[in-house]
C-alpha cells in the first residue's frame, strides 16, 4: 500500500465524496 498510497487516498476521497462522507469522518 506504500506505493499507491497517494492514488489510494485520491480515490477514497472521490467515493468519501460521491457517498457523502457517511463511511469516513476523517476526511470532513
Amino acid at each position: 500500500m506504500c506505493g499507491n498510497n497517494c492514488a489510494f487516498i485520491l480515490v477514497l476521497f472521490i467515493l468519501l465524496v460521491i457517498v457523502g462522507c457517511g463511511c469516513g469522518r476523517a476526511f470532513c
